[in-house]
């Protein structure tokens, strides 16, 4: 069913439709987001209804975002955070029938990519994620709350992937064995994630968990970092989730929609940009310990992926939308040869990571 905002919503946010321009906007594909033109002048706004059934209290998002915003508008104040444009009853959202609908600015002169094509642009995204992060390094977490519960716990995705394989079908376990078998060879991942969560020095910060290169915004003429965007899972969480992701999506030319795995490599020069980038901004709020599992970030991701994807086709494919019968079979099978990948080239890709640190710890 087609959605799009209605004259009351429009209103909600003091515009109103006849004198608006409103189309469809950006390649996500969890919110239903429009892009509004004022007919008169050209100015521009993003609306959006926030799917509910991924993030079943939308307060929790538009709250984490007001305390971040408050704190580094006293901390860092000439930095560009995008918050939401209040109603004109000064809410952050528009509540109608359930549906829940936010107005953020459209920044001018920006482009979103969706995948790296080149190092720089890696580069120019995991900056604006370490930016994010070290400057929200000192606020207080008490105060925040998960908008998706254990979103990145691979210790419940373990769990799961574990109880989908005592209860799939047997035509599905059987179609699968080989990979069980595969992934079940790497579950000293989740092992060490075990212990790694429960070690004081591997702390949590504010965390974006998003940290796909789409979700930072580019100049539009350089590709030069502006901003990062898509908030809706800023919480707090630990650092191999942000970096991992990037490590994940930033590194291998393909994505995990590849089901043609020789197409699969490590592009040293990527993961060197987005080390570099990252740890530039990063690299002086990191612990010992944090400094220590720089690389099993991305194993973290790429695992953690994997077997989500293995345990929806085992379970039916419930969760991930599919084109095609082994659909979630071959995303899942793919993130294995990216891990594999990965692991092989450890001793390289540590030495980057060695080489990066010490020159983002003398930033």
């Amino acid at each position: 069913m087609e959605i799009t905002p209605n004259k009351l919503i429009l209103q909600a946010f003091g515009l109103e439709p006849e004198g608006l321009n409103v189309r469809r906007f950006g390649s996500g594909h969890i919110n239903n987001t429009f892009l509004l033109e004022k007919k008169e002048d050209g100015s521009k706004y993003v609306l959006q209804k926030i799917n509910v059934n991924v993030f079943k209290e939308p307060g929790i998002i538009a709250a984490n975002q007001r305390m971040a915003a408050d704190y580094l508008a006293t901390h860092h104040p000439a930095y560009l955070f995008i918050t939401p444009i209040p109603t004109v009853n000064g809410e952050e959202l528009f509540v109608m029938d359930n549906e829940y609908w936010r107005m953020i600015p459209f920044i001018a002169g920006s482009v979103t990519v969706d995948q790296a094509d080149n190092p720089k642009q890696a580069y120019e995204a995991a900056k604006q994620f370490g930016r994010l992060a070290s400057y929200l390094s000192g606020i207080d977490l008490k105060p925040f709350k998960a908008s998706i519960p254990n979103f990145h716990n691979l210790t419940l995705r373990y769990a799961a992937f574990q109880e989908a394989i005592r209860n799939a079908r047997e035509d599905r376990k059987a179609a699968a064995e080989e990979l069980i078998d595969e992934f079940l060879r790497y579950s000293d991942i989740a092992v060490t994630y075990e212990q790694l969560k429960t070690n004081p020095e591997f702390r949590d910060h504010l965390m974006h968990h998003d940290t796909k290169i789409n979700n930072v915004l580019l100049n539009k003429d350089t590709y030069e970092g502006i901003c990062v965007c898509d908030l809706d899972t800023l919480m707090p969480g630990k650092i191999i989730s942000d970096l991992g992701d990037m490590v994940r999506t930033y590194v291998c030319p393909v994505s995990e929609e590849e089901p043609d795995v020789s197409q699969i490599v490590i592009r040293d020069e990527y993961f060197e940009a987005l080390m570099q980038g990252y740890l530039e901004e990063t690299g002086g709020t990191l612990t010992k310990v944090e400094k220590e599992q720089l690389f099993f970030a991305g194993k973290f991701m790429i695992y953690m992926q994997g077997i989500r994807f293995l345990t929806d086709y085992l379970n039916g494919d419930v969760y991930y939308p599919i084109k095609y019968a082994r659909h979630n079979f071959d995303r899942a099978h793919n993130q294995l040869v990216l891990l594999k990948r990965l692991i092989e080239k450890e001793d390289t890709l540590q030495a980057i990571i060695n080489k990066c640190l010490h020159v983002g710890e003398q930033v």
